[in-house]
């Protein structure tokens, strides 16, 4: 397993396939819904195994200048358990320091918390419903 930047077209349609199939499918969200207005200035990571295949996605942004966001992490529903979440957090958050942010900052749906939690993040308040149901969290961390 390895994690790239998704660079090409084909590399990007796994990207947003699994994008879809792990976020937004499963609450009967339209194909399309998976992007985002700020994809193009984000850092998107994917974790694919040897053949190829899409295990996990994240993205991360600079919201200012020292903190960074992760958007849309979403682990392939069968590889969920394995640390592969772990993986691809420690990447963000590695690039979010080279490019100068010593704080990560992200909004965690209720069942993803533990998760944060357990990678350091501390929830600073209860923030959105997503699609009427999905409570979210904003979690942050120093870097």
């Amino acid at each position: 397993m390895q994690i790239i930047e998704p660079s090409t077209p084909k590399q990007f349609e796994k990207y947003y396939r699994l994008r879809y199939l792990t976020l937004r499918q499963p609450w009967g969200q339209p194909e399309g819904s998976e992007h985002a207005d700020d994809d193009a200035t984000a850092i998107h990571a994917m974790l694919i195994n040897d053949v190829g295949e899409a295990l996990g996605v994240c993205r991360m942004h600079l919201a200012t200048p020292h903190e960074a966001q992760i958007r849309f992490m979403g682990i392939r529903h069968d590889m969920q358990g394995k640390k592969l979440g772990d993986q691809l957090l420690h990447y963000q958050e590695e690039r979010a320091r080279e490019l100068g942010a010593t704080r990560m900052m992200l909004h965690a749906r209720e069942n993803a918390v533990n998760f944060y939690r357990r990678n350091g993040y501390e929830i600073e308040e209860k923030s959105y419903l997503l699609f009427g149901t999905i409570q979210h969290y904003k979690m942050a961390r120093q870097l």
